[in-house]
């Protein structure tokens, strides 16, 4: 029923409904929210990279700040990677895309030879730069097969090839399989893992058939079960999912002082610093396991914050990814927004102890600058995305100082001479 003139609006919790629906349906609801969600979740890791890596450095005989030195220069050089993909065009995205997937491979295949490649933890993956500085070359793969994927799947889909099998599988599965077998030859099954979630987003946005998808997604289960039953260090972090013993030979020690640090914080958390794990208890604070001393600290709060900032990034990815009509966009963002919520997911899924222990990093927010580089710029990725859809760059625009003076001037009515 029409309201009458003069009548009073809808008032207390239906009024901030429709005030929230109305923000929320807002063009640069997504742009604000993946510029806000990423810088908040950095600044953050920023500060839980010191509190969680001051005594393990000071154990290296390091000064205390010796990994936040290198996280903070890593996010500076990330936030300028996120400027600039942000500010680049589609097409320039595009170009970059084999450039990219070629330069990756030939590192992860220098990886491999002896006296270039370096293990770390049992997975040789690493390529030192010189002095402090190293290179996790499979980390930047994420960012080569999404763009190169992204790109190659828009060309089929313009030249209506995506509804044969042959087209939609040839060749972005072989191309991944290559990726997932030099990270594989390091014995890095985090990263194979979601690398193989990267695969299955863009083939689920690509509108791979479900028996399809299915028959892909057993075979990847099949062999990734073989990698697993084949090696006793997965195996034992397979049976540690949910344990609360740390077992005959301490196997579970990592899992179980993870839920020791969640669960000693409380609501709100001992504070900044204050964490009893980190002094030699917890294995990798600093980066597998910084959510365990965010919750020591910060208690639930901090967590679900944590958690709520993820989700918001994960639903602006996804808003942008389905209101795009640019093919290389929608799978773009689709690809960015899978890779960030299934690492979230699985870090904390092993903190939880939900999940096996992956050994992958919380992105943006655990120490490395390997992974806070590409990570950072596929967030520029996003932010250049939502920035481009037709509604937003009309908002962006109007927001401009000079066309804002412009627009008020046409606004302002010339008044008679002599009028005062």
């Amino acid at each position: 029923m029409p309201r009458k003139p003069g009548a009073a609006g809808p008032r207390g919790p239906r009024r901030l409904y429709e005030q929230a629906r109305r923000a929320w349906d807002r063009p640069l609801t997504a742009y604000y929210l993946i510029l806000g969600s990423s810088l908040l979740i950095t600044v953050l890791g920023l500060v839980m990279v010191y509190s969680a890596s001051m005594i393990q450095a000071l154990e290296y005989s390091l000064p205390a700040s010796y990994f936040f030195q290198k996280q903070f220069v890593a996010a500076v050089i990330g936030t300028a990677l996120l400027l600039i993909a942000s500010r680049m065009p589609a097409k320039l995205h595009r170009a970059l895309s084999y450039p990219l997937l070629v330069i990756t491979v030939f590192l992860m295949v220098l990886v491999q030879v002896p006296g270039i490649g370096h293990a770390v933890n049992g997975n040789q993956n690493w390529i030192y730069l010189g002095g402090p500085f190293q290179l996790q070359p499979s980390e930047f793969g994420k960012l080569a097969l999404i763009l190169w994927g992204a790109d190659l799947l828009a060309r089929k889909q313009d030249r209506r090839l995506l509804t044969q099998w042959k087209h939609l599988l040839v060749p972005l599965v072989p191309v991944a399989f290559l990726l997932l077998g030099l990270i594989m030859l390091g014995g890095d099954m985090g990263t194979a893992i979601i690398l193989t979630a990267i695969l299955f987003g863009l083939l689920w946005l690509a509108g791979a058939p479900t028996r399809l998808f299915a028959g892909v997604l057993c075979v990847a289960g099949f062999v990734g079960l073989m990698l697993i039953r084949t090696n006793e260090n997965r195996m034992s972090r397979l049976e540690c999912i949910g344990a609360i013993d740390l077992g005959p030979e301490g196997e579970c020690w990592q899992a179980v002082h993870g839920i020791y640090a969640l669960a000693s914080g409380g609501w709100f958390g001992s504070g900044l610093g204050a964490s009893v794990e980190k002094w030699g208890q917890l294995p990798e604070p600093h980066t597998d396991f910084i959510f365990a001393v965010a919750g020591e600290e910060l208690g639930l709060a901090g967590t679900l914050s944590v958690l709520a900032l993820f989700a918001a990034l994960g639903y602006a990815g996804i808003r942008v990814a389905g209101r795009t009509e640019d093919p290389f966009v929608r799978y773009a963002a689709g690809g960015v927004t899978t890779w960030i919520t299934a690492q979230a997911v699985v870090n904390i899924g092993a903190v939880l102890g939900l999940l096996p222990i992956a050994g992958v990093p919380l992105p943006l927010f655990s120490y490395g600058g390997s992974a806070l580089l590409p990570t950072m710029f596929a967030v520029g990725l996003l932010i250049a995305f939502a920035r481009e859809e037709p509604a937003a760059k009309a908002a962006l625009a109007v927001r401009r100082p000079g066309v804002r003076w412009k627009t008020m001037r046409r606004r302002v009515k010339k008044r008679p001479s002599g009028e005062r």
